[in-house]
């Protein structure tokens, strides 16, 4: 295939619709079609990246090999898809206005006026372009963020309308909207996927496929009504009903056509539809596991979203040890030395969360030294992970007033640190260990026996580290140091060996889980909580 292809996916009606679970799934049948594609983001707010924004704004941050933090959306894209993005598939206003002005004090304007059209617009449709033509993909699958009728996606809206226009066939336009049902009525109502449509119409794009999302099942009247309203081919209007399970999305997708109706609309030949093998096998295998393992996550963010690609790399675990993962979360602030074995109790193994800053540490903290005087398998991620060296060298080592320098800058026994060469640095955007980083793991131990290989990457994401200058002390009192970067010597990864399972991680594994690859680490962990369980 030659040239590019760019689908388009909107929002209306409501947000959450979900057009990051679509986004993969089109992702997902076109790769299995045969097809190189990948998937980008634009995010209309206007910070650069969303880094610095609380997860109770905007979910997790997800992290990309080459270090950009971006949105979770991208988390799904390699979990269904399995490839790899970069910075080039996530784009903020903030970002796109940033390049612009830095071009114009530049001069690369030669004095000309800034204007949101054609300037932004063509930065945005630079962006989109780019990333097709310099991998040679297939297909570029964009996703904007928000809703049709934001004020900040008007930009975003243009340069896709524009891009139509010069694309002709290789571009097809998707929404994504909601038919809510009325109780009182009894009745599904398509008027406002309408009145969305509308929205999309009145900036010059007509989309080529709807995707309805509902709670109840559309019956074909109710396709055929939103096919006549909107202008779209009623193969084209596509339901996506509620499932059990977000992985069951692809499937569903598959049996109505979408991933053939975007074919047809491209001018592509349009071959029966691929068996999705390895992907079944995972979805009946989750279906049969009705046996329970139950994992506490001690954390301070009491949402869902904040802990997306952990929950997700537990849960596709449990699918593989033949095991429904039940996820409880238990917020680390309500923590205390008095109730940790209430809080704690029917657990089969615990993940000590990652995070910033002071909020609910000592919780975690508390929760690690419980899990580890009792043998409960333990996982602790980055901030998890330095709160157990934390826990350690108080209740072990004996340094009672033992801290990392984020939490306290007076500590005399700093077990976790900063960088030398961060110690400068003020801005709070863009100063951390950031992407993949190598790490080499030391023969016979627990993590390398997990991994089955000496060299490893994972992806980072902080600031502070384990301070190596207490390294001897702790393998002295049994908790190893397994894991370094070979060229800053940083500690990646500690364990305790004579534990069933006590292993912090200082970077974030749960980044590279997919549903066809999941993590070693996450499946050797909720193995030995289905052992943990049944002794």
């Amino acid at each position: 295939m030659a040239e590019t292809k760019y689908i388009f996916v909107t929002g209306g009606v409501v947000s959450s619709l979900g057009k990051g679970i679509i986004s993969s799934s089109i992702g997902k049948l076109l790769q299995a079609r045969g097809y190189k594609i990948t998937i980008q983001k634009f995010d209309p707010y206007i910070n650069i990246d969303p880094g610095t924004l609380n997860p109770y704004e905007h979910g997790e941050c997800y992290v990309t090999v080459d270090g950009m933090e971006t949105d979770l959306d991208l988390g799904h894209y390699e979990r269904f898809t399995g490839i790899q993005t970069t910075k080039a598939n996530s784009m903020t206003t903030g970002r796109i206005y940033k390049s612009v002005i830095d071009k114009e004090r530049r001069g690369d304007y030669l004095g000309k006026t800034i204007q949101v059209v054609p300037h932004i617009t063509d930065e945005i449709k630079r962006n989109i372009k780019q990333l097709g033509q310099k991998q040679q993909y297939d297909f570029v699958i964009t996703e904007i963020g928000g809703t049709i009728g934001d004020i900040e996606s008007a930009p975003f809206l243009e340069a896709i309308r524009q891009m139509r226009w010069e694309l002709g066939k290789r571009a097809v336009s998707l929404h994504l909207t909601y038919v809510p049902y009325l109780n009182a009525a009894g009745e599904l109502k398509t008027k406002p996927t309408q009145h969305s449509v509308k929205e999309l119409q009145s900036v010059g794009i007509q989309p080529d496929i709807l995707v309805l999302r509902t709670e109840k099942h559309l019956d074909d009247s109710v396709r055929k009504k939103v096919a006549a309203f909107c202008n779209v081919d009623f193969d084209c209007v596509i339901q996506s009903e509620d499932l059990p399970s977000i992985y069951e999305v692809p499937i569903n997708m598959q049996e109505q056509g979408l991933d053939a109706a975007i074919l047809r609309k491209c001018g592509e030949e349009v071959k029966p539809a691929p068996e999705l093998g390895p992907w079944k096998t995972f979805l009946e295998r989750r279906q049969k596991a009705t046996e329970e393992v139950n994992i506490g996550l001690v954390g301070k963010y009491d949402l869902q979203d904040a802990y997306k690609s952990i929950r997700e790399g537990l849960s596709q675990a449990g699918t593989y040890n033949d095991h429904k993962t039940v996820i409880h979360f238990i917020n680390s602030e309500n923590l205390t030395t008095e109730n940790v074995a209430e809080q704690l109790k029917g657990m089969d193994g615990i993940v000590v969360c990652p995070g910033f800053g002071q909020r609910g540490t000592e919780g975690k903290i508390i929760a690690a030294q419980y899990t580890r005087t009792h043998n409960i398998p333990t996982f602790g991620i980055c901030l998890g992970m330095q709160m157990m060296v934390i826990e350690f060298a108080r209740n072990v080592l004996g340094y009672a007033d033992a801290n990392s320098r984020e939490m306290d800058e007076k500590t005399s026994h700093n077990v976790i640190d900063i960088m030398e060469e961060q110690k400068n640095i003020t801005n709070m955007g863009g100063t951390m260990r950031l992407g993949a980083y190598e790490c080499v793991l030391r023969q016979g131990s627990h993590t390398f026996d997990i991994y089955k290989s000496e060299h490893i990457q994972e992806r980072h994401r902080h600031r502070y580290e384990f301070n190596n200058e207490y390294e001897r002390e702790y393998e002295k009192h049994g908790m190893m140091c397994v894991g370094r970067n070979p060229e800053s010597e940083l500690i990646e990864i500690v364990e305790i060996p004579s534990h069933k399972w006590y292993i912090g991680t200082q970077f974030h594994p749960e980044y590279q889980s997919t549903v066809l690859a999941p993590h070693p680490l996450f499946l050797d962990f909720i193995k030995t909580a289905i052992q943990n369980k049944k002794q």
